[in-house]
């Protein structure tokens, strides 16, 4: 693992025991890229209060961590083209963006493992794969962490301005 993608301070999921998560790895605090959870945890929160661009922020600048090729690049570029996506749905009214965006999100995430890292990824392939059809499949809709679908605080929002 790169020494960069490390993070002491990330805690443990709140709910299961999902891929990435390694519980018998106390001495990197159980995450096998805790930069990545950190970022995850954020995005996630931050999509979920509709504020795409710093959702998108959020996956995008811990993607560039991870190679090409690697699960956690195609994870991570999955959900930024997920959030760029929703970002021209809800703010540019641009259907034919959105749906650009979530063709390539969905060939992303097709081989990623369903809870990496705690995001009910089969849920955000079934959904983006159902907003091609249906835009309005995405109102209403949030991503699931950890069993629940947080909302963003202060906290995240600060997290996506220090990104800069």
């Amino acid at each position: 693992m790169a020494e960069h993608t490390r993070d002491y301070t990330v805690g443990p999921p709140t709910e299961g025991n999902p891929t990435g998560w390694r519980r018998e790895r106390p001495e990197s605090n159980g995450w096998k890229h805790g930069t990545l959870r950190r970022a995850v945890v954020h995005g996630v929160a931050l999509f979920n209060a509709g504020a795409f661009h710093e959702s998108h922020d959020c996956f995008e600048a811990e993607w560039y961590n991870y190679g090409r090729g690697s699960t956690e690049s195609a994870f991570l570029h999955g959900l930024v083209q997920v959030a760029a996506g929703a970002y021209k749905h809800f703010d540019f009214e641009n259907d034919d963006g959105m749906r650009s965006l979530f063709e390539t999100a969905g060939q992303y995430l097709s081989d990623v493992p369903h809870d990496y890292y705690g995001v009910d990824v089969l849920d955000v392939r079934t959904t983006i794969a159902n907003a091609l059809d249906d835009p309005t499949a995405l109102h209403g809709w949030r991503i699931e962490l950890d069993g629940g679908r947080p909302e963003a605080t202060e906290i995240d929002f600060e997290y996506a301005r220090d990104l800069d």
